[in-house]
């Protein structure tokens, strides 16, 4: 049941958009459909709507609200698409994508993230997200994708997923050292290269490599 502040937040979270320009009805209901609630701790459901990056497990966080659907807007998104997520986190932008898309690909390097956002996802029982544990610095063997996101940055335009994406296809992601300002791009595969366009500054995590030991 959606209660009254689930409502007023999702109000002033159009607002945001709206005055921030960007009016997609499609991915705007999308997010309204997955209870953002239900992927934060309780601590956090006053905030669960808002522009705040939120804590989760094993050290990572919860963009806020407003960057997600910044960066799903991005994407420019349509039901026919494969699209592979880097960074399951909570799964909650996997679950958004879902409505949107044909297929989602999504991995998570730390299990119990994994494991957590596949428990949530079968909750609400979608059956268009294959999820894995696994490393996804290099992408996926899954691919080619029409679109790609990535939740943490890169030092350098990483070309080598120029071959996962399908020609005119589109990755969204972070760019930068960890330690510097970086910027959200937007590459479009032409040919055997990336088109980038800078969308504008933001701080990610930088990627890692590699499964950790624990967690």
């Amino acid at each position: 049941m959606v209660s009254d502040a689930d409502r007023e937040g999702f109000a002033a979270f159009l607002l945001r958009m709206r005055t921030a320009g960007i009016d997609n009805k499609s991915l705007m209901s999308s997010i309204e459909a997955i209870p953002r609630r239900q992927f934060v701790e309780p601590q956090f459901h006053h905030v669960a709507m808002g522009s705040r990056t939120i804590p989760i497990g094993c050290g990572e966080t919860l963009e806020g609200l407003d960057l997600q659907a910044r960066i799903l807007h991005e994407l420019d998104l349509d039901a026919g698409q494969r699209v592979l997520e880097i960074g399951t986190g909570t799964g909650f932008t996997a679950c958004v994508l879902s409505k949107l898309v044909k297929r989602v690909y999504t991995v998570e390097r730390f299990k119990t993230l994994h494991g957590e956002a596949m428990h949530r996802m079968r909750h609400l029982g979608i059956g268009n997200i294959v999820s894995e544990h696994c490393d996804g610095a290099a992408g996926s063997s899954e691919g080619p994708f029409d679109r790609i996101v990535c939740w943490a940055a890169f030092e350098t335009v990483p070309r080598a997923f120029v071959e996962q994406l399908v020609s005119g296809g589109r990755m969204v992601c972070p760019l930068g050292p960890a330690d510097q300002p970086q910027n959200l791009v937007r590459m479009t595969k032409v040919g055997s290269r990336f088109e980038r366009e800078d969308i504008g500054a933001v701080r990610f995590q930088p990627i890692e490599h590699g499964l950790p030991a624990f967690l």
